[in-house]
């Protein structure tokens, strides 16, 4: 692992930061930025995600956005997955299926920065800002090499016989 890269949820909060800067707005304890064009780009890291969890969440593009005491029900424009993991590999399949995810979803796979080298593979056809600029932060910041994925190989499944 690259020692100085940071933890997934520290590479977010320093991401926001730079969003920040931007003039765009972020949150403290939620992981979604606001462009100034009034949409919301959420960030969302996993280890794994089943493939009736992923579509329930990207088939509903509301959250719950809190102001002050209370909370907004926001729509969320853009969806923005971040996996320190290899993803499963039904994902990029299921996200190219459909034009509409495929318009909203992007997929940052950073498990090869995780393992030593600076390589992420993303899948990005949104027209996100924020997206894009996360890509520019990783090579800025952190001198990562993006790399398109079409699909991720199989994972290999060994099975002992006895």
């Amino acid at each position: 692992m690259n020692c100085r890269f940071p933890t997934i949820w520290s590479l977010i909060d320093s991401f926001k930061e730079r969003c920040r800067l931007m003039s765009w707005e972020t949150c403290e304890i939620e992981d979604w930025v606001k462009t100034e064009d009034g949409k919301y780009h959420s960030l969302l890291w996993t280890q794994t995600i089943h493939p009736s969890t992923f579509e329930r969440i990207a088939a509903n593009r509301k959250c719950g956005i809190r102001r002050g005491n209370s909370y907004k029900v926001v729509n969320i424009s853009y969806m923005g997955w971040l996996f320190q993991e290899r993803p499963p590999e039904f994902l990029v399949s299921r996200i190219k299926e459909n034009n509409e995810l495929t318009k909203r979803t992007a997929i940052f796979d950073l498990s090869c920065v995780y393992t030593g080298k600076n390589i992420c593979q993303k899948f990005n056809e949104t027209e996100s800002v924020v997206f894009n600029e996360f890509e520019q932060f990783l090579k800025e910041e952190w001198y990562i090499e993006i790399q398109p994925i079409d699909e991720l190989p199989t994972l290999t499944t060994y099975t002992s016989v006895v």
